[in-house]
């Protein structure tokens, strides 16, 4: 500070024995650097060919996405953006929101939105639930229902979805049902494939398995709520890329589960 007030010649700052106040030439200095900063927003957004945009993009992302359209995503980014270089991390929704805010990755797609003043969120489309049982496992003799009697496989237990399924159980079946909490949706699947529980998992990724004759769907009266998942950066300092590939991230989405939706 003290060499940008000597190749400016003005004082930034008063300086107090309880801390330091900018000066009327710190506040307008401040000001321009505002100006700069917009500045240089609208040349990058209007100017630079996002071909020539080089970087890092840092990308989260919650499993359920790794394994919905998280290639088609990359795809389209290295398209738009071919000098890019992303690194991805997969984790629960938990992790990946402290790691955006600590500034660790620069977008995370996850169980949003984001409810912080820093955060900007694009809301992404939801994952209809379903429930699920292996194909093999005979129908209980009070109905579908009964099949909630098996351990409930589920998200991992730091997440809104396994708080909400327990919530839910608890006021509908008493403390009695068994949860086994998985943070990986891959493992949940085969769970349930091979007989030991039942789940309520993503349509999208669990309708190839039925029509496969590897689990088949049930109806107790009651499915969770959707999966609800944004696209979520911090506000400042703005990123051109980032917002980009938030936006991006939201069509990659509708896109895929139009396609699903029409098979």
């Amino acid at each position: 500070i003290k060499s940008l007030e000597t190749s400016l010649s003005a004082a930034l700052f008063d300086r107090t024995s309880t801390g330091m106040k900018l000066t009327k030439r710190g506040e307008l200095l401040v000001r321009y650097a505002e100006q700069f900063e917009q500045l240089e927003e609208q040349v990058e957004r209007n100017v630079i060919d996002p071909a020539g945009i080089e970087g890092q993009l840092r990308l989260g992302v919650s499993e359920t996405i790794a394994q919905c359209w998280l290639p088609e995503l990359i795809a389209k980014l290295h398209q738009q953006f071919p000098s890019l270089e992303i690194e991805i991390q997969v984790d629960i929704s938990m992790n990946l929101r402290t790691d955006l805010l600590s500034r660790e990755i620069d977008l995370a797609i996850l169980l949003g939105p984001v409810s912080e003043y820093s955060v900007d969120n694009v809301e992404l489309p939801g994952f209809d639930l379903a429930w699920y049982v292996g194909a093999g496992v005979a129908m209980p003799e009070d109905g579908p229902s009964g099949y909630l009697r098996m351990p409930v496989i589920t998200y991992a237990r730091n997440t809104r979805p396994y708080r909400e399924l327990k919530s839910e159980l608890f006021t509908r079946l008493g403390a009695a049902t068994a949860l086994f909490p998985s943070s990986s949706l891959s493992a949940c699947f085969r769970l349930v494939e091979a007989g030991l529980g039942v789940a309520a998992l993503p349509c999208v990724l669990g309708q190839d398995l039925v029509a496969g004759g590897r689990l088949k769907t049930f109806d107790p009266g009651w499915t969770p709520n959707p999966l609800r998942f944004s696209a979520s950066y911090l506000g400042d300092p703005r990123s051109l890329m980032v917002e980009t590939a938030a936006n991006t991230a939201l069509d990659v989405a509708n896109r895929f589960l139009s396609d699903k939706n029409d098979l």
